[in-house]
């Protein structure tokens, strides 16, 4: 059966530290119902353009973000076509976080990526001999497994997952990254379907972090140090340190970055002790925050041009509201009232 080699060196030491830390602050970060959603939203946004860039996709950003709010764009039909089935991955390893790894999720998971690219061996094992090469020089730069040994080492593979019980689960999910490259068992579509179930293999061990990180941003912001990482395990005869290090670190920069941004955008460090639990806002109030959070303060004259169809006396409800739970304070009397985030 597989059996990874690697060490644990000081430095996948110092990026696990990280990403606990980070972690810790993610997950108990008292955010209203807004952000959460508007840091899911992004992570999605963010896996998806930047899951299939690595691969080559033409799409932007902006037009990745105008596909999946069902806009059409002017694009290769295979690139809006190859956003559309990542989302549908992500969403649909979301959904069956809970579900056993098993060969026939990891061909659902294939047949998603491939939907309507490739029907043809869609979710079926490759039967012929393929070669990586490299994309500038056109050298080969590795040798999968020939196809007929790629039925027992999935096997192999699938039985390191379900039966590794004590590895961190980081280290985890970045040996199953590597390996199931590595075997290149489908003729199209690895790279997705691997990266895929690596994040899977996170969330079903306690560490979706709310769905708010995206490994592949990371990725793509250097394929060619993606890339190399990868190759440089085989050079090692295999080991994994320097592969692992790669991995932890890159989840160590990304969810500090999300850290840090919850941080910039936290009501109040004491928010949840404070309301005793989830804090439940309506979206005008959820509105207010943000201007607030952006802009800094909040006046009466501002309610016209944020909400032209609703009453003032009704935003001064919601304002009242809000100093009430002690989320805003108000400053000031008369014409010259500001609402800004309470730091109480």
């Amino acid at each position: 059966m597989y059996s990874p080699q690697f060490t644990i060196t000081n430095k996948i030491l110092k990026n696990i530290g990280s990403i606990e830390a980070a972690k810790e602050v993610i997950e108990n970060a008292p955010l209203v119902p807004y952000w959460e959603k508007k840091f899911q939203e992004e992570a999605i946004l963010r896996t998806t353009h930047y899951g299939t860039h690595i691969e080559g996709n033409e799409l932007s950003l902006t037009q990745v973000q105008k596909v999946l709010e069902g806009e059409k764009i002017v694009a290769r039909e295979r690139d809006v076509q190859e956003v559309i089935n990542y989302r549908d991955v992500i969403n649909f390893i979301g959904e069956r976080k809970n579900a056993p790894i098993d060969e026939e999720l990891i061909r659902d998971i294939h047949k998603i990526v491939v939907k309507k690219i490739m029907d043809v061996m869609s979710g079926d094992y490759r039967n012929k001999e393929v070669v990586i090469r490299n994309s500038i020089t056109g050298e080969i730069s590795f040798r999968p497994p020939k196809s007929i040994e790629i039925p027992w080492q999935m096997e192999s593979l699938i039985h390191f997952i379900n039966s590794e019980k004590d590895m961190h689960p980081v280290l985890k999910a970045g040996i199953v990254h590597y390996e199931f490259v590595r075997i290149h068992p489908f003729l199209d579509g690895n790279g997705r379907t691997g990266r895929a179930l690596s994040t899977m293999v996170l969330f079903k061990n306690d560490y979706d972090i709310r769905q708010f990180f995206s490994l592949e941003e990371h990725f793509d912001t250097n394929p060619e140090e993606y890339y190399t990482a990868l190759q440089n395990v085989e050079k090692q005869n295999g080991d994994l340190t320097a592969w692992l290090e790669y991995f932890t670190l890159c989840l160590a920069v990304e969810l500090s970055k999300i850290k840090e941004k919850i941080e910039n955008i936290s009501i109040d460090s004491k928010l949840r002790q404070k309301l005793g639990g989830p804090v439940m806002l309506s979206e005008r109030q959820l509105k207010i925050i943000e201007y607030i959070q952006k802009i800094g303060y909040f006046e009466n004259k501002t309610f016209l041009s944020l909400f032209p169809m609703v009453s003032e006396d009704t935003i001064l409800r919601e304002m009242q509201d809000l100093v009430k739970k002690g989320i805003i304070k108000k400053q000031g009397v008369t014409k010259g009232v500001k609402y800004i985030m309470s730091q109480d």
